[in-house]
């Protein structure tokens, strides 16, 4: 049993990818094109999440082979990293914070934010997509519906982050986030919203990058800086997009 486990993770993973290949590839597609146009009509691009699901947001910001105008609309402590991790989750549950974050940070109308929120209860995810929109940005929220269907929210308003953005990607992942069980084991375990969603996220920039390359627009994207000229490269792309580029100041 304990040799098969490490597999049948990796067999999940890649079930749940395929079932969101065939079921979320249209939604991905738009997304996608939303990315695109908010770069040819001159927007800035962000993405946000809390605790495990700001690493997807992590992931395509600053990244060889990505879109360079991707910026991280942080929230101190919103990892969990830099605090003590239960105090990242309650920050979670804190309602007004967004409003500060957003009022305190360079979006604009006309900037697209991508939310990334797992179960999409808690107030900040709820709240930065509604105060998002309220300020003209266009807002693409990955989560889990299954959340929506079999929790309860924890906002005020008795909403989800589904509720709040232009378009939603549905990550499949069942509510617990734990694939897995055995023998001896009370708890489920084998978390795979970070795999999932972060090929969600990468799927979405491809299809932005693709878009804009087949309007004849040249995507400002980024190269390593592991091989030989990408730090040059990459230098050349800060200064032209400057103006929609902030992780670098």
């Amino acid at each position: 049993m304990t040799d098969e486990l490490p597999g049948r993770y990796l067999e999940t993973a890649i079930a749940l990818l395929e079932r969101v290949r065939e079921e979320e590839s249209q939604k991905i597609s738009e997304a996608g094109a939303l990315i695109a146009d908010t770069v040819t009509e001159g927007g800035r691009l962000f993405a946000f999440g809390v605790g495990h699901s700001s690493l997807p947001a992590q992931d395509v910001v600053y990244r060889a082979g990505g879109l360079a105008l991707v910026n991280l609309l942080a929230v101190p402590g919103g990892t969990g990293v830099e605090v003590p991790a239960p105090l990242g989750s309650a920050l979670e549950r804190v309602s007004g914070l967004a409003a500060a974050v957003l009022e305190t940070s360079p979006v604009r109308r006309g900037d697209l934010l991508v939310v990334i929120s797992l179960s999409g209860r808690n107030a900040l995810p709820v709240e930065m997509a509604m105060g998002a929109r309220e300020r003209g940005l266009a807002v693409v929220g990955v989560t889990s519906v299954a959340y929506a269907e079999h929790t309860t929210s924890r906002h005020a308003s008795g909403t989800f982050l589904k509720d709040h953005c232009d378009l939603v990607v549905d990550s499949k992942i069942e509510v617990g986030d734990a694939e897995l069980e055995a023998p001896g084991v009370e708890v489920r375990f084998g978390s795979v919203s970070t795999v999932v969603t972060s090929a969600i996220m990468q799927s979405m920039v491809a299809g932005a990058i693709a878009a804009l390359g087949a309007r004849g627009s040249t995507p400002p994207m980024l190269r390593s800086g592991n091989v030989d000229g990408g730090l040059d490269w990459n230098s050349k792309v800060f200064d032209e997009h400057r103006d929609r580029i902030f992780y670098t100041r």
